[in-house]
């Protein structure tokens, strides 16, 4: 699911970083905050955000292959 401006807004996210993944991304670092930035903490979060970017990572890739149709 998407995440909302007002969500991505609350969660000072910066600009850069919103895209299809900011939902996982806002979830991360509330972990990451609660947790206090423990290393060994939030690692599922952050391999399903990490996944996430790699998967629109390969579909900007594909489209870009395919002459942007």
């Amino acid at each position: 699911t998407m995440a909302s401006k007002e969500d991505l807004d609350s969660a000072r996210i910066n600009i850069a970083f919103r895209d299809s993944c900011s939902h996982l991304l806002i979830e991360l670092n509330k972990c990451r905050v609660d947790t206090l930035y423990v290393p060994w903490q939030c690692t599922d979060l952050r391999h399903a955000y990490e996944k996430c970017q790699y998967d629109e990572y390969n579909k900007r890739l594909k489209v870009v292959s395919e002459g942007g149709h």
